[in-house]
């Protein structure tokens, strides 16, 4: 299966924003193109806007160019606001809600603890980053990964566990309470200019 195992830092300053919150990913330094004044090169057209924007979703779910299309396809499909439904979709992957309620400090790392199989959803084990969760749904870490875990959520207190998913953090299970709105995505970017690019 093909992946990204290039530098993380270079797809922030790419797109000229961090697709994780994380210091590393923040500093001013990151965002800074290189070069002495940091060259910003010439002004994005229409089409570049849209790229980027693309690509900054992309890279913020991890998710690979051929995988994003059949987003877009399904969101099409469903009844509501495509750009709205690829956000909802996204936002439910597996591996993102273990980020988002904190278990993880990075996509990566949370892709990679479910694709370990230390990740179960209503008492499977489920080793697919892409699955979707659903309402009720109730996520659980294998009891061997809860040290691992403990000090992830403890390298990023502070973090703010977004309201359609509840988190116990005695017992490291998470229950998904509600479908995700485009209000509750801590993560800034215009879904219609990315609908727009493939059109």
């Amino acid at each position: 299966m093909a992946r990204y195992t290039g530098p993380k830092l270079k797809l922030s300053r790419r797109v000229g924003t961090p697709i994780e919150d994380i210091p590393k990913h923040t500093s001013k330094r990151t965002l800074t193109p290189p070069g002495m004044h940091g060259y910003r090169g010439r002004r994005l057209r229409d089409f570049g806007v849209r790229l980027n924007e693309k690509q900054k979703l992309r890279h913020h779910y991890h998710v690979l160019e051929r995988q994003f299309r059949r987003y877009i396809d399904v969101a099409s499909r469903m009844p509501g606001n495509t750009g709205e439904n690829l956000l909802r979709l996204l936002e439910r992957r597996l591996d993102n809600v273990v980020r988002r309620a904190g278990l993880a400090r990075t996509i990566w790392a949370a892709r990679q603890m479910v694709a370990h199989g230390h990740v179960m959803v209503n008492g499977h084990k489920t080793d697919r980053p892409s699955y979707t969760v659903d309402v009720a749904d109730v996520i659980t870490v294998k009891p061997g990964l809860h040290k691992l875990v403990r000090e992830a959520m403890e390298s990023i207190s502070g973090h703010e566990v977004p309201g359609w998913i509840d988190l116990n953090p005695g017992e490291l299970t998470i229950k998904v309470v509600a479908l995700p709105t485009s209000d509750q995505i801590p993560f800034d970017v215009n879904p219609n200019l990315i609908i727009e690019y493939y059109r």
